[in-house]
């Protein structure tokens, strides 16, 4: 069995319907543009369980195909598209900071069980915290290609009352260039007809390439870690 028959046959395990971006953008119709600006925003707000780098790809080739039109042209619906998600994401991580800065403690309690034990566990702090750390502000433009951590940076942004002018800059540049970059990729190689053929083997693909970073940092630490204790 070929790699894209092996990934075709576990896409429905790796990707349920409703993190499929395909089927998010048909089942929107014509509400399509506004309904993936609604999960971006939800994503860079407060919940990372979201497909967010493949909902912005499949969003660019699918406004490359024309299913999704907001203009006189595909260009035109381009630069609306791009607009109004930029707007979104960066309207998103503002109303996080705040949710942060706000109710930040008892959101990231420790918890024995249930989804919220998961998703808003204490452990990320600790890990958002030392991103911030490496990379100090420039890690709001970082984490926008980072899964999970861009929702979590934002919210330790808030709790830890970084100053809200470098804030907005920083997080305003992460996400003109991920929407931009996203949008645009999924705009001009969306159309190629190998990605387009197996558009379900390029969105698991692209969830699993954004996961690298991630995957890179964890043996990074493994590494040293390792290293501490010799």
């Amino acid at each position: 069995m070929t790699f894209t028959a092996t990934l075709t046959t576990l896409v429905p395990l790796l990707l349920p319907s409703w993190m499929d971006p395909e089927h998010i953008i048909r089942a929107l119709g014509n509400g399509a543009l506004w309904g993936v600006a609604a999960i971006i925003f939800i994503e860079c707000c407060i919940f990372p369980i979201l497909p967010g780098d493949s909902l912005l790809f499949a969003v660019g080739m699918f406004t490359a195909m024309g299913t999704v039109h907001y203009g006189a042209t595909r260009l035109t619906t381009m630069v609306v598209v791009i607009l109004v998600l930029i707007a979104c994401s960066i309207l998103g991580n503002f109303t996080g900071y705040w949710l942060g800065r706000i109710i930040g403690p008892p959101l990231f309690k420790p918890r024995d069980h249930g989804l919220a034990a998961k998703i808003f566990n204490p452990v990320y702090v600790d890990k958002t915290h030392e991103f911030f750390k490496k990379y100090g502000s420039r890690a709001l433009i970082l984490a926008r290609f980072v899964p999970w951590v861009r929702t979590f940076v934002t919210l330790i942004a808030g709790v830890g009352k970084m100053h809200v002018r470098p804030f907005m800059v920083y997080t305003a540049i992460g996400g003109v260039a991920w929407i931009t970059l996203m949008t645009v990729a999924g705009y001009f190689l969306g159309t190629i007809p190998l990605i387009k053929n197996n558009f379900e083997v390029a969105v698991v693909l692209i969830v699993l390439l954004s996961l690298v970073p991630m995957a890179v940092e964890y043996l990074k630490h493994r590494r040293e870690k390792a290293r501490a204790a010799v």
